[in-house]
Formats: C-alpha cells, sequence, structure tokens
C-alpha cells in the first residue's frame, strides 16, 4: 500500500443497552474523529448482541437507539458508512469458513470469553465464538486499521491468525491482514459504584441521561467520608475522575486546588461535574430530540451503508467462494456465460 492510499478503518459497537460515558470516552468519541482520517465502517453489532440479548424487539430499538446517538453525536454518513452488521449477510458466510480453520484450543483461550462469562453472562457458543465472527466483521471489507481497546487485542491476534492460515492453505493474499491499532484511551471511566462503568455492573451514566434521571445518579456516585472542612485528595476521588474527561488543564487544576484546600465538599464537586455533563452533552441531546422525529432518515442511512458494505464485501467474498468450491446456483439465471463455464468444467473433471 502506498503512503497516500486511504486506508480503510472498521469498528462497530454492539447494540447492547443505552450508551454511557465510559462507552463515549473510550470509543465513540474516537469513532467520530477517525471518520476523517480514512474510509471508515461503522456497524451495528446486531449479530453479537444475540449472545446475551435473545428478546427481538430489545435488539431493534437498541439498534436504532444506537443509530440515533451516533448520528447526534457527529458521526457523518457522507464522510463514513454506517450501517447494521445484519444487513452483510456474507460476514456470517466468512464466519462460517473462517470456523473451519479455528482450532477449539484457540478459542478456549479466549480471555474477552472467561471475563463474560464470570460476569454471569451465559456460555453459548456464540460467546464462545464471539472472536471468529469479529473477525469475519473485520476481513470481509479489506480493514486496514481496526481501533479497539487493550482488551480486544487478543481478538486481532486471533483475527490476524486465522487469516494467515486461511491465505496459507490456498496460496493468494485472499483475506488482508489488519494493523493492531489499539487505541490509548483515557483512563478507565469509574461508575457511580466506583467501579469501571460498564452495563454490566448496572452503575452507568448515560450519555443521554438528563434532568432528575441525571441528577439522582451523578448525586449518588460513592465518594469516601472525608468531612466537609477537611482537605481531600482528588486523585482518589470517582467524582474527579469523571470531572477530569470534562474540563481542560485550567479547570482541572482550579478544582483540584479546591479539594486540596479544604472546605470544599464532595457534593459541590457533584454540582460542578453535573453542569459540566450538561454543558457537554446539551446540544447534542436536542440534536437527538430532532432525529427521532424523523426515522425515516435514520433508517435510509442504514440502508445506504448497508448496500455500500454489501458491495465492499462482495468484493471479498466471491473469490473466496470460488476458491473454496462454493458456488451459489441461483445466479446461473444472471450469468449465462458463468453456467456454460462451469458446466464445461465439471463435464471435464467428471469425463463427461
Amino acid at each position: 500500500m502506498s503512503q497516500n492510499e486511504t486506508k480503510t478503518i472498521l469498528s462497530g459497537i454492539t447494540p447492547s443497552g443505552k450508551l454511557h460515558l465510559g462507552n463515549y470516552f473510550g470509543a465513540i468519541r474516537q469513532h467520530i474523529q477517525m471518520q476523517e482520517q480514512g474510509d471508515a465502517f461503522y456497524f451495528i453489532a446486531n449479530y453479537h448482541s444475540l449472545t446475551s440479548i435473545t428478546d427481538g424487539d430489545e435488539i431493534r430499538q437498541n439498534t436504532y437507539d444506537i443509530a440515533l446517538d451516533y448520528l447526534a453525536l457527529g458521526l457523518d454518513p457522507e464522510k463514513c458508512t454506517f450501517f447494521a452488521q445484519s444487513d452483510v449477510p456474507q460476514v456470517t458466510e466468512l464466519a462460517w469458513i473462517l470456523g473451519t480453520f479455528c482450532p477449539v484450543s484457540l478459542m478456549e483461550k479466549g480471555v474477552a470469553y472467561k471475563d463474560k462469562v464470570a460476569q454471569g453472562l451465559s456460555p453459548n457458543i456464540g460467546l464462545f465464538t464471539y472472536p471468529i465472527l469479529q473477525a469475519a466483521d473485520i476481513l470481509i471489507y479489506n480493514s486496514d486499521i481496526v481501533p479497539v481497546g487493550q482488551d480486544q487485542k487478543q481478538n486481532i491476534e486471533i483475527c490476524r491468525d486465522l487469516a494467515g492460515k486461511f491465505n496459507h492453505n490456498y496460496g493468494g493474499d485472499y483475506l488482508k491482514l489488519p494493523e493492531e491499532h489499539i487505541v490509548e484511551s483515557v483512563a478507565v471511566v469509574p461508575g457511580i459504584d466506583g467501579q469501571k462503568m460498564s452495563k454490566s455492573y448496572g452503575n452507568t451514566i448515560g450519555i443521554f441521561d438528563e434532568g432528575k434521571t441525571l441528577k439522582k445518579k451523578v448525586m449518588s456516585i460513592e465518594t469516601d467520608s472525608t468531612p466537609l472542612d477537611d482537605p481531600k485528595d482528588p486523585e482518589s476521588c470517582n467524582v474527579f475522575a469523571l470531572i477530569k474527561l470534562f474540563a481542560d488543564q485550567e479547570k482541572q487544576d482550579e478544582i483540584a486546588g479546591k479539594y486540596k484546600a479544604g472546605g470544599y465538599g464532595y457534593g459541590h464537586a457533584k454540582k460542578e461535574l453535573l453542569g459540566m455533563i450538561n454543558d457537554y452533552f446539551g446540544d447534542v441531546r436536542e440534536k437527538r430530540r430532532e432525529l427521532a422525529q424523523n426515522m425515516d432518515y435514520v433508517v435510509d442511512v442504514l440502508r445506504e451503508g448497508g448496500e455500500k458494505a454489501r458491495e465492499r464485501a462482495e468484493e471479498v467474498m466471491d473469490p473466496i467462494r470460488k476458491i473454496t468450491g462454493l458456488f451459489h446456483t441461483h445466479k446461473y439465471e444472471e450469468n449465462k456465460a458463468g453456467k456454460k463455464k462451469m458446466i464445461e468444467a465439471i463435464s471435464k473433471h467428471y469425463d463427461i
């Protein structure tokens, strides 16, 4: 690849519930920024959500909610390809093929699988083979760059391993190996209980929470029992950790000084944080409300993105079907020349 050639960026997000501050600062903000840096493909991973959700209405609603969220937050469908994973059937087709090259022992080493089971998710086969479908998500678009957090590094390695095995077996570069691109994210975003913010822990502050709901969550963030008048350590405070996500360095230093001086309570810090969240997301909340009144537009964005994604996926999948011996007989009527050529090849093979 030449230095000036546009690279394909690929990332997805699973519609497993409402997006929260951890999602935004850990991934979404970077996605928005990277749409300016290459040919970006961003998908809503609704196949993946089936590993933990079995209610179809819930998955459908979550999918549209995430589409609304991303568009309100600044994703521009003119600058990237935005679509639902289920609109690209080639991805599950490739996942099956990759699965035939994947040793069971490789899946048994999956750290993410063990972590999710430990969190209480059902140890189903879909969850176990999640990295194979993720590999297909990446490889089906000839992705160059896959921005992921450190916790997904192993899955990228699995993807590269499976692509390498496939290419070696068939003697060609049919699948492009993606570059490792570990996102140096912000420090772990704490939830209201001090643990990592996660839907699994039920400790999230939603990006689009507002009013009494938002205030209740912010004011319930866990803190220690240091008296109001005593000095406090800002670096050990969950509230200050969240403030640092929104405040510039000057503001951080100002608030840290108040912590250390004493006479500044956690209630004061929570009110500062509440104001910062409202200021930061105020405009996008309004934009989301406007988009929600125009769902035809949102559906059209996903439909058009799905068409573009299928075209790219078919470019990758068509030669793979040929070398693996798979074919679609329903396409014969669409391509008489192709049918004639295949019949000739079969006849020659069987000496007919």
